[in-house]
């Protein structure tokens, strides 16, 4: 039973009405899945606890809620205002009632139409429930932000922490040994012959230079840019520093990645740039190779989950035991998450960030890499930083990124801006660029160009026969029985590989462990993206459009809900498994002893072993079919072939880094497929992600 709002008695403005009123519309929200259970229940809960409180401020309660779980920090009053459909995404994705329902939908523009921000900002002023800062109130306004109190705590101490790790920036700059970084710097990163002066600047070499020198820094690049291969060497860097003395001890040096599946990735390609360490020219290169861990693990496993808590083992009163720790994929990072990182982080040591600026933001609440990184491009560098960085290097940097007013943070950048993975014949490499610069013009002549590894389908109805072979078949086109076309490849590809490879009934386990390997690589070969979860080109419609079309090529069974070729999402870690969220697996048929054969579900150990792991269906209790997987869920995966479909209309998730991210997901071959046409790829990119938060104030730059 909902809680009804005593009346208030003061003026409320035109629109809003009563308590009562703001009570009914909640709960027709919610009844439509538009709010959460929690944000109503915490509006609810402020309204009984303080019956005066204003009708607009109980709204703004819930509204604020709401939007922590659309991964914002705060609800900004004055954005909400200007334009309430596309702050709130009130509906959800854009989805309107049915037209059955459409006469007694309130929508938000017609809630908030005759408030104004002074209006609003006045009911808000309640000192029981509403403060500008330090105080024991549950919500905190700034400005035009409010916040739950938790979330402008978090901004505050991710402020306060870095700041305080701007000030070691002199003295680890000072303790440098100039000489000796000069020549690891050049070991590291042998000149190459330049011919004229509008060859590159090493980027890399200039990114390990800058974190050498900082207590807190950021390396920041596209897909292919090097940013694994940069970090190994900076840790070289800092160890050879570090054993520059005899006596002295390696640094403790930890990695860590934000889900189990970067956390995998950076595991495997780590070990191998270790290895190709160029160290012959140091004189304890085999002790400062050593001196590199390539093990990587979850943030959750490193600050040391606690059962039914929000709190870790690690926390300021009992520090991590390191000193360096490096996180990748830091994108992915929310802003709890980074709160209670540096809040687990000994005063001294270095945190070293890497992530692509440009992707989507973390589904939790906040855009930490995003925030600090939104200058990166234009770098900022200071005369005083230029003048350092050219010196300790050779480089020299372009005047154009030289800024005399540059802040601290600025300082502790680097993007890395040479792509090694995408040629300038590439076009996914110029797709990407064109949708990040935002510019519907560049996006249009990069489609005319006609890329060999960019293809597009319109047509996307039911029963059409392109989406069939884009999905069977990996093209666009009538369907067939060859396993490659053009290089592309679909789903039948690792279909075909389990039977084809699948193991005789006496084959013993390492035999299992390379067929199940197989398996899951040929399904990396490819993967449809979505941008929705709901509707027909949303997950919950694909998975169901797809599973149907396998079935009609009798490549899965049509029975059951495990069957053999079921590709599983994890989307709850399960420690007790040992598997992550972001995790997939496929169902197989093993052998048993008594000469049948029973279902598990193979996963990659992710250890860089190529063990597998091997789970009875029953055992996954948080998974869901993977056919079809959201552009979010994707973030620190590549697939060979990533296909990417739209919706037919704009929606308010459709956005410049949804796209950017899901085309970069692509290794080899992209698709984009919509019914809405390519106007809707054009017209994305004009929409970016506006996170609401206030964690760039808290930086001298604003």
């Amino acid at each position: 039973m909902s809680t009804t709002f005593p009346e208030t008695t003061d003026a409320v403005p035109q629109g809003v009405g009563s308590r009562e009123q703001v009570e009914r519309l909640m709960t027709g929200w919610v009844e439509r899945g538009w709010l959460r259970d929690i944000d109503a229940a915490f509006a609810r809960f402020l309204a009984r606890e303080v019956p005066d409180a204003h009708a607009l401020l109980i709204l703004a309660a819930a509204l604020t809620s709401h939007q922590l779980g659309r991964g914002h920090a705060c609800l900004d009053l004055a954005a909400t205002l200007d334009n309430p459909a596309s702050v709130l995404s009130l509906p959800p994705e854009g989805l309107f009632a049915r037209d059955d329902e459409a006469r007694d939908v309130v929508l938000p523009s017609t809630v908030l139409a005759d408030i104004t921000l002074e209006r609003w900002r006045a009911a808000l002023a309640h000192a029981d429930l509403v403060c500008g800062g330090a105080g024991s109130t549950p919500l905190v306004l700034i400005g035009t932000r409010l916040y739950l109190r938790r979330y402008w705590q978090y901004e505050q101490n991710v402020c306060r922490a870095i700041g305080q790790r701007f000030e070691a920036t002199g003295r680890l700059e000072s303790g440098l040994d100039a000489e000796g970084l000069r020549h690891a710097l050049a070991t590291l990163f042998p000149s190459q012959s330049k011919q004229d002066d509008n060859e590159e600047t090493d980027w890399q070499k200039l990114a390990c230079a800058l974190a050498a020198r900082s207590a807190f820094s950021i390396i920041t690049g596209g897909p292919g840019t090097g940013k694994t291969t940069t970090v190994v060497k900076l840790l070289a860097l800092l160890q050879s520093q570090a054993l520059a003395d005899g006596s002295a001890r390696p640094l403790r040096i930890r990695l860590a990645a934000p889900t189990g599946k970067a956390a995998a990735r950076l595991n495997e390609s780590i070990a191998g740039a270790v290895a190709r360490l160029p160290l012959g020219a140091f004189a304890r290169g085999e002790a400062i190779r050593e001196a590199i861990p390539v093990a990587v693990t979850t943030l959750h496993r490193l600050l040391g989950t606690r059962p039914d808590s929000r709190c870790f083992r690690h926390h300021a009163g009992n520090p991590l035991a390191l000193d360096v720790l490096v996180i990748d994929e830091a994108s992915m990072v929310d802003l709890e998450m980074m709160n209670a990182v540096l809040d687990a982080l000994p005063g001294e040591a270095r945190l070293i960030l890497l992530g692509d600026k440009d992707q989507l933001a973390s589904v939790e609440a906040g855009a930490v890499l995003g925030e600090l990184c939104q200058r990166a491009r234009a770098a900022h560098f200071t005369r005083a930083t230029q003048t350092w960085l050219e010196a300790a290097t050779g480089e020299r940097i372009d005047a154009r990124l030289v800024d005399d007013a540059g802040s601290a943070l600025d300082q502790s950048i680097a993007m890395l801006r040479v792509s090694h993975r995408f040629s300038k014949d590439s076009g996914i490499g110029q797709l990407a660029e064109a949708v990040n610069s935002g510019e519907p013009a560049k996006v249009a002549k990069v489609w005319a160009h006609g890329y060999s590894d960019l293809a597009w389908i319109e047509s996307m109805e039911k029963g059409d026969a392109a989406f069939k072979a884009l999905v069977v078949d990996g093209v666009a086109g009538g369907i067939g029985r060859e396993v490659t076309t053009n290089g592309r490849r679909g789903y039948r590809h690792y279909l075909q590989t389990l039977r084809a490879k699948q193991p005789s009934h006496d084959a013993d386990q390492a035999t299992l462990d390379v067929w199940a390997n197989a398996v899951l690589d040929a399904h990396g070969e490819f993967q449809l993206l979505c941008a929705l979860r709901r509707g027909a080109w949303g997950v919950e419609g694909l998975n169901r459009r797809v599973a149907y079309l396998l079935q009609e090529e009798r490549l899965i069974a049509a029975t059951g809900e495990w069957y053999v070729g079921r590709p599983v999402l994890v989307t709850r870690n399960d420690y007790e498994l040992g598997l992550m969220n972001g995790d997939i697996g496929i169902t197989l048929e093993l052998p048993t002893p008594e000469g049948g054969w029973t279902l598990r579900v193979a996963f990659a150990a992710g250890d860089g072993s190529h063990r597998i792991k091997w789970v009875l269906p029953s055992r996954l209790q948080a998974v869901e079919t993977v056919f079809a997987l959201t552009v979010h869920k994707s973030q620190g995966s590549e697939f060979t072939h990533a296909a990417l479909v739209l919706p037919d209309t704009l929606s308010p998730v459709l956005t410049r880094e949804l796209v950017y991210t899901g085309i970069t997901r692509a290794r080899s071959f992209l698709t984009i497929a919509s019914a809405g046409g390519k106007s809707i790829v054009e017209r994305a990119v004009e929409a970016c992600v506006l996170r609401a938060s206030g964690l760039s104030a808290g930086f001298d730059f604003q």
